[in-house]
């Protein structure tokens, strides 16, 4: 029999997971990495940046960390060793062509008008398409001498990831952009590039205004005031206010007891759930009002947002389940009393000779580097890695809509074709590993994909979900609410059982691991 050939883009969290899936299915995927390690977005990062979440759930589900880690939240150092030991320790490496960045993907095969007559997906609702199977060409371009070649596969899985690649840099009117300033303007993935003693040599002594109020904005912020105090203070301008937090705990009760049990699932109408779990979370709606109450009270307290107009317009909730919820850098609202951190809110601001002047002001803030923290072009990065412009204009779907990719890995509209990593959680590692494992086993024949017109009916029953609840605070790609809903949908497709906790309490009432799923593979082969 013909060994099918799957390739893999992108070696990091994701990436990893998936290759290591494959693998144990009897695969030898290839896996195409532009950097010269593994990692993805946690190798190029802040000197400063840490996880926001425990290591018990940041991390694969049969690899633990080290025993002597004593951090509560590991640096990204330490993250970069736990998924270097991972691939080590589960010999990924050897299916990873570092220094290989994929340029673009063409479909050969079926055309057009065929693939919008199949009832199933790739023809059969199998991996390959079965006798209907086209080929994904994959043109890779190699890093250190620019030279492409094109490989042929069978399966392409992307695993590109959100935070890295195209940057958003905001537009301005003519006269009015970084063309009018006379100081110096980068991306915060710019100043990733340069490493902890040469960034830190980068700001000193310098006025550094930072554009963003989410994590790498309150990082970068924070290693200015560190470099530089109040005598020099980093100005940061926020154009959204978000609920950025010391921790996951309220009131001395860690959130998860609130949001990340099936206790807390019931308060939703969670898509394909039925007459009966629609009822239940009608009448325990109320809690979430109260859960909402409880933490926003708590974080009022202890944090002066008040006193800096930091207060959201938008609820915790809102902000949780939207995966809007940041982790404070240490200190950080110390800093901004001390006067090493200036906090600017301001929808617009347009740049002249010396700084920035924003809305409502005359006179410029003076600045001699601008840091842009405001995102990526995520949709637009893997938009553009398509050479069909169908594919092109269906992938990402419209901005007012959820994104189209059923289990949130599968576009029912494009064969043999996977993204994992692109749709957000609490903890981004637990949920690709999750996914990896159910892609694994469809690719591996584990299960035949329903029929296109239910995988669309499934994603459309998820954005009405996420916008019944999340209003115009809606984001496209999180899932944090649902997760344990989620996650059963794919325990169910691979055959296992959902309910992984020992007893009836813990069932319901304590937050699910990543350890929880560890011996998902063993309940499998004892099915066959």
């Amino acid at each position: 029999m013909e060994e099918k050939k799957v390739c893999i883009v992108g070696a990091g969290v994701s990436g990893l997971a998936a290759c290591k899936y494959l693998a144990q299915k009897g695969f030898h995927p290839v896996l195409f990495e532009s950097d010269r390690v593994v990692g993805g977005v946690w190798a190029r990062t802040l000197p400063s940046t840490r996880l926001q979440s425990s290591p018990l759930d940041y991390q694969y589900s049969d690899f633990p960390w080290p025993e002597n880690l004593t951090k509560i939240f590991p640096d990204h150092k330490q993250v970069v060793e736990y998924l270097e030991s991972y691939a080590r320790r589960f010999d990924l490496l050897k299916y990873v062509r570092f220094g290989e960045k994929v340029v673009s993907l063409d479909y050969v095969g079926a055309g057009e008008d065929e693939m919008e007559a199949w009832d199933m997906w790739a023809g059969n609702g199998e991996a390959f398409g079965g006798s209907r199977r086209g080929t994904w060409h994959v043109t890779v371009r190699n890093e250190e001498d620019g030279s492409c070649q094109v490989h042929i596969m069978d399966f392409v899985i992307l695993c590109v990831g959100r935070y890295s690649g195209l940057v958003n840099i905001p537009s301005f009117p003519a006269n009015k952009g970084p063309e009018a300033f006379n100081g110096e303007v980068i991306h915060v993935m710019d100043y990733c590039k340069m490493g902890s003693s040469a960034a830190d040599h980068f700001l000193k002594g310098k006025r550094v205004t930072v554009v963003g109020f989410r994590k790498f904005a309150l990082d970068v912020a924070a290693e200015c005031a560190n470099v530089n105090g109040a005598e020099y203070p980093c100005t940061m301008i926020i154009r959204g206010k978000h609920w950025n937090i010391p921790k996951f705990v309220a009131w001395g009760i860690p959130l998860h007891y609130f949001c990340l049990n099936r206790f807390s699932e019931l308060f939703f109408d969670r898509p394909g759930g039925g007459l009966l779990l629609s009822i239940l979370a009608t009448l325990l709606s109320p809690l979430v009002w109260l859960f909402t109450k409880f933490t926003e009270s708590y974080f009022k307290k202890i944090l002066p947002i008040k006193k800096y107009g930091m207060v959201p317009e938008h609820s915790f909730f809102q902000a949780m389940f939207s995966c809007l919820v940041c982790v404070l850098p240490e200190n950080f609202y110390k800093k901004v009393e001390e006067g090493s951190i200036v906090l600017k809110h301001s929808k617009s601001f347009e740049f002249c000779k010396n700084g920035i002047i924003v809305e409502g002001d005359t006179s410029p803030i003076n600045t001699d580097l601008m840091i842009f923290a405001t995102g990526f072009k995520s949709d637009q990065k893997i938009k553009d890695l398509f050479v069909s412009p169908h594919f092109q204009k269906i992938v990402i779907g419209s901005l007012d809509f959820t994104i189209p990719l059923y289990r949130e890995c599968i576009h029912p509209r494009i064969p043999q074709f996977a993204i994992i990593g692109y749709s957000e959680h609490a903890s981004n590692i637990y949920l690709s590993e999750m996914r990896a494992r159910w892609l694994a086993h469809f690719i591996g024949g584990g299960f035949l994909l329903p029929s296109i017109n239910d995988m669309e009916k499934s994603v459309k029953e998820w954005d009405k979900y996420m916008k019944r609840y999340l209003g115009k605070f809606f984001r496209r790609s999180c899932i944090t609410s649902l997760h344990l809903w989620y996650n059963d949908q794919l325990c169910k497709d691979m055959g296992c059982n959902p309910k992984r906790k020992k007893g009836f309490l813990a069932e319901w009432f304590t937050s699910y691991k990543p350890t929880d799923y560890a011996n998902l593979e063993e309940e499998q082969k004892s099915m066959l």
